[in-house]
């Protein structure tokens, strides 16, 4: 395997897994009903309709991440989701450890490299487009 194949084979892992555990997040609220994002956007002073944003951040730029159909767009949009996410909802935790002793955002900010790091890289050849 050339390195060219092995940076593909890499950025298709990362396409995967980033796009994969994204996904579920979103099938998630998708069956919970966006009422308590609604109310958590709101609290916040933002309009209820952005938590419609949910489903773009977290359904459909998985999607994109996945099939490699525009996925610089589809990681980008997962990075401006994680972003709402932690100021949303995990500011607080910032400065904690969970339980085992990570970072209690540590699944949120590696959400968040990831994507940053797809947007910035590109698909690879193992994809619908290069874009």
């Amino acid at each position: 395997m050339n390195g060219s194949t092995q940076q593909d084979a890499g950025k298709l892992i990362l396409r995967i897994a980033l796009g994969v555990l994204v996904f579920l997040h979103g099938l998630s609220k998708l069956e919970g009903g966006l009422d308590g994002i609604v109310g958590l956007v709101e609290t916040q002073g933002f309009p209820g309709f952005f938590a419609y944003g949910v489903i773009i951040g977290e359904v459909i730029a998985p999607l994109l991440v996945i099939t490699g159909f525009f996925s610089r767009i589809g990681a980008i949009l997962i990075v401006i989701n994680m972003l709402f996410a932690l100021y949303l909802v995990h500011l607080g935790d910032i400065g904690h450890l969970n339980q085992q002793g990570g970072w209690a955002i540590e699944l949120q900010v590696m959400f968040l490299a990831t994507a940053a790091a797809i947007a910035l890289l590109g698909p690879g050849k193992w994809a619908f487009n290069q874009r």
